[in-house]
């Protein structure tokens, strides 16, 4: 798509609406106007007593739509700036007109949507006010709004008797089986890369220990400890029960209000392994299917059977962990609403604590385009009705909505909705979306976020995110450079920015 911003707007945020309604689009600065290629003006300036206006026209071959939005400088506004609501509604009203599309989430953009319905809680505005607020102002399909505030008072709720000297700690181990086609994720699958297990082990157990030092030495509390993917049961028994070991040798995990294994595929879970998880203390697991369809799972490159998932299940239902989480995913390619539905009720007769529904995604990264780069959808089609098929019949069966989030590029621009059972959330999970605590994360791919409770009038907080090296390998040289005592090594300068972010 060819961009023209004249006006002191974020360009990633006008970017983000226009993918709405033209997914899968690129902003490139080559970017070449040719058939099938969108171009757009959108300017903003503000205008007498505080007041913005916001012109956009779009152009698509031959048609071509425009659109005007004024927004008063004494609009009440609490979740976005008045430049920017300007902006979205003049691209909303714009696109609207060229592509007969309504977007359920309106003008919201950003993975966060029920972070900013719990903005308008926090202000007082009350529930049936928030929702109206979201629908009126912010074009949020009713079901959306309803979806978005009712996530965000769940997690008001959780968090309000959450310590405030909490943290949370990520385990990363990004090793898989198989890759399965729709994934973008950082994990490694060949013989060559699955032969670093060993040596990655060793080096994540020693930044267990140098993590857990720092938190200690911040006087945190540790509440939760995620082990994610990759698939972290892709580790031998022995393995399993070597992270295991040095995980409480730095906590007593019966402490953590949450432990989290996320075994993920059935095809790595047994007994063994799943006997060694509850031994320590794991309370939280999950089985993914995906589907329960068996062709499905073999195009999206999963190496297990619907009949492997229930054999999965099972297992986990006798170990005695707490919890168990299932992923379904909306949308995939050659699945239709008849077939989700069906995997939806059959998932919610075995009745697990946990499940979340996320809509199909399509990352750059994923071996899916390569097979099929006509993937993106503007609507959703059979996407739309399965994920509100979803919400409903997890509603009926007693699951409540706990947390959500969004992605680009989603199929319809929907969401990923997770639900559990009354007292069951995901509290890792929470923690995540809002953003109210440090995660400190180890292993490769991983993103530590620090979060600071500052001043009122600064956003009431600062958060400072540090990736860790993104491949096994480079995390083990940078591994290997530590226990040669090199002092500007970057696990070295990890430790220094955590400590000088709360100093």
């Amino acid at each position: 798509m060819i961009l023209h911003i004249d006006g002191e707007i974020n360009k990633y945020y006008v970017q983000t609406l226009f993918m709405v309604f033209f997914p899968g689009s690129t902003f490139g600065e080559n970017e070449e106007l040719r058939e099938g290629v969108p171009e757009a003006w959108v300017s903003v300036y503000p205008d007498r007593d505080g007041a913005y206006t916001s012109y956009v026209r779009i152009r698509l071959n031959d048609k071509s739509c425009e659109a005007t939005e004024t927004v008063s400088g004494k609009e009440d506004i609490t979740i976005s700036t008045h430049a920017s609501l300007a902006v979205g509604r003049a691209i909303f009203a714009a696109g609207k007109e060229m592509l007969g599309h309504i977007p359920p989430w309106g003008i919201l953009t950003g993975i966060r949507p029920a972070k900013m319905a719990g903005a308008l809680l926090a202000d007082g505005k009350g529930i049936i006010r928030s929702k109206r607020i979201l629908r009126d102002e912010y074009f949020l399909a009713p079901q959306k709004a309803a979806l978005a505030v009712s996530v965000a008072a769940t997690e008001n709720k959780i968090l309000k008797k959450i310590p405030k000297n909490g943290c949370s700690v990520y385990i990363s181990i990004p090793f898989c089986p198989s890759r399965c086609s729709y994934c973008s994720f950082v994990s490694y699958t060949n013989a060559k890369l699955l032969s670093l297990i060993d040596d990655y082990l060793q080096a994540i157990c020693e930044d267990i220990d140098q993590t857990f030092s720092v938190i200690k030495e911040l006087g945190m509390q540790v509440l939760t400890v995620y082990i994610g993917g990759g698939t972290p049961t892709i580790l031998s028994p022995d393995q399993l029960r070597i992270l295991f070991k040095r995980i409480r040798k730095n906590i007593d995990t019966n402490t953590l209000m949450e432990f989290t294994l996320e075994a993920g595929r059935p095809d790595t879970i047994t007994s063994e392994k799943l006997a060694i998880a509850k031994r320590y203390g794991v309370t939280r697991i999950s089985v993914n299917p995906q589907t329960l369809n068996d062709d499905i799972l073999k195009e999206i490159g999963r190496r297990h059977t619907v009949e492997d998932f229930y054999r999965a299940f099972e297992l986990a239902k006798k170990s005695g962990i707490r919890d168990i989480n299932v992923d379904l995913i909306a949308g995939l390619p050659g699945d239709d609403f008849k077939n989700f539905s069906e995997t939806m009720d059959k998932i919610i007769d075995l009745a697990p604590t946990n499940i979340t529904v996320h809509t199909f995604c399509v990352k750059k990264a994923a071996d899916v385009l390569k097979k099929n780069a006509d993937v993106y959808s503007l609507t959703g089609g059979d996407a739309s009705k399965s994920v509100f098929y979803s919400q409903l019949k997890a509603k009926f069966s007693g699951y409540k909505p706990y947390y959500m989030y969004r992605q680009k590029n989603t199929v319809g621009n929907l969401e990923n909705v997770g639900f559990s059972f009354e007292g069951h959330e995901g509290l890792y999970n929470i923690f995540m979306m809002e953003e109210t605590q440090p995660i400190f994360a180890i292993g490769a791919g991983a993103v530590t976020k620090l979060v600071r409770q500052g001043d009122a009038d600064k956003g009431g907080y600062r958060i400072e995110r540090i990736f860790r090296p993104k491949y096994p390998y480079e995390f083990l040289r940078d591994a290997e450079k530590k226990r040669n005592g090199d002092e500007e090594s970057a696990v070295k300068s990890y430790r220094c920015r955590i400590l000088e972010f709360y100093r």
